[in-house]
């Protein structure tokens, strides 16, 4: 046990995140009380939600409330079988993925129940679709209206769709020129996977 107050590292299991309530629970890997895993932890991150079963890396402390994470470090996504998440998305597709930009956007909305939603990447007007099983392939659980996110879009067989979604802050940065336009304004969608 570490003195209340006092950090350590912990990696573990989501056992469940609910964005609606603003906290969750993670799995020590090491054993143990489950750790409390609150939103406010995650927005600090750039995240809204995290999917169950999703791998951390947290900073925790102990409190007179029990083990809280004071700090997320890490999210990798729950593990998959290599198969798309659906079937619009092709496995050649997935097998490229890093290969794929990652384009900043916002939510436009999205809706858990329905298991889809729309973005919008930075200055473009074209919506991409969102199916709920790249979110949680992607680690999060939900999309907040307005979230900033980073996308990886396809062409899929009714328009573009997102292929992965990160964090906002793992944007590339786009270069501008010399008037202070960003070189790719022209066909910001130039690198879509098709």
């Amino acid at each position: 046990m570490t003195e209340e107050g006092s950090l350590r590292l912990v990696t573990g299991l989501v056992k469940w995140f609910d964005p609606s309530k603003g906290y969750g629970f993670v799995l020590d890997d090491e054993g143990g009380t489950d750790i409390l895993l609150h939103a406010n932890v995650l927005r600090n991150f750039g995240r809204s939600s995290v999917a169950d079963q999703s791998r951390v890396r947290v900073m925790v402390q102990h409190t007179k409330r029990g083990v809280q994470a004071a700090e997320v470090v890490s999210i990798e996504p729950p593990p998959t079988d290599g198969q798309p998440p659906i079937a619009d998305l092709d496995i050649d597709v997935i097998e490229h993925m890093d290969s794929l930009p990652l384009r900043p956007a916002r939510v436009k909305w999205f809706d858990k129940s329905k298991g889809f939603g729309f973005a919008n990447i930075f200055g473009h007007a074209d919506d991409v679709f969102i199916h709920i099983e790249v979110l949680r392939h992607s680690g999060f659980a939900d999309l907040a209206i307005g979230e900033a996110i980073c996308l990886r879009v396809v062409e899929g067989p009714r328009g573009l769709m997102a292929a992965q979604i990160s964090a906002w802050d793992n944007a590339l940065p786009q270069d501008k020129d010399d008037r202070g336009h960003h070189d790719d304004e022209t066909d910001v969608m130039a690198h879509v996977a098709e």
